[in-house]
């Protein structure tokens, strides 16, 4: 497992209003506990002794959350309470913070899952640039994977829109997986990322480059996961994180 890990908790969070409203994402209790004390428990029992969670919504009452809270390693704030920089920007922004490490894993606060993060680390290819999780979900919206599990592209099927850096790319012949929240990092990224702008999605990034760094899947054969999304199926994803956190994880 990578001993360094940053948490995405700096969203708006509009899918969970009015909750939102008046706290971040990250502290909305699901199963008894906000969202960060599951994420954060999951990656230190998986052996990561240091964190980075990036704060923008109402990022004090996060900074005291975490002051109040011991969760038993260092845990540094990524401060964006000035602009919301994205998730591509966000990771760049947290440089000083994650590049002591080889690699780094970064997950989104709202996931709650049965992932053997040892099994996930133990999928990285030696000439990756990232691995990304993902997943066999039915969605409208597909990263794009050849035969070797190497990201090529994405599809929005219900509109047919494909993104690719390869112009004749067989849509048909690709693995489409849905993209669960969670990848590990290699350090060289911060010098693949010094000519994009300072606000970017990580995965518009990792589009635009696949065709010359390698971005791979892990798919495993078994994940339960929980993406505590919109707020009206707040009562539902709250249920399933629960047999998911109860089950061991």
């Amino acid at each position: 497992m990578a001993k360094t890990a940053m948490i995405f908790a700096a969203g708006l969070g509009t899918r969970l209003r009015p909750l939102t409203d008046t706290m971040p994402k990250a502290l909305v209790p699901v199963a008894g506990e906000p969202l960060l004390a599951h994420v954060i428990r999951k990656l230190v029992r998986s052996g990561c002794d240091h964190l980075v969670v990036n704060v923008h919504h109402f990022p004090d009452q996060i900074r005291k959350y975490l002051s109040e809270n011991d969760f038993g390693v260092p845990i540094d704030i990524s401060d964006e309470s000035g602009c919301l920089l994205e998730t591509g920007g966000a990771i760049r922004h947290a440089r000083p913070l994650l590049e002591g490490a080889d690699r780094f894993l970064v997950h989104n606060v709202d996931i709650i899952s049965d992932l053997d993060l040892s099994w996930f680390e133990g999928q990285w290819h030696s000439d990756a640039l990232a691995t990304l999780l993902v997943s066999e979900r039915q969605t409208s919206r597909y990263l794009l994977f050849n035969e070797d599990l190497r990201l090529v592209g994405w599809t929005n099927v219900s509109t047919g829109e494909v993104r690719s850096p390869y112009p004749d790319l067989d849509v048909n012949a690709c693995r489409k997986l849905a993209f669960a929240g969670i990848h590990e990092i290699s350090r060289g990224i911060f010098d693949v990322m010094d000519s994009f702008p300072e606000r970017f999605p990580i995965i518009d990034f990792y589009l635009s480059i696949c065709d010359r760094h390698p971005i791979y899947a892990a798919l495993p054969d078994h994940l339960r996961l929980v993406d505590v999304g919109k707020f009206d199926s707040l009562a539902e994803a709250e249920r399933s994180a629960s047999e998911i956190l109860h089950s061991g994880e």
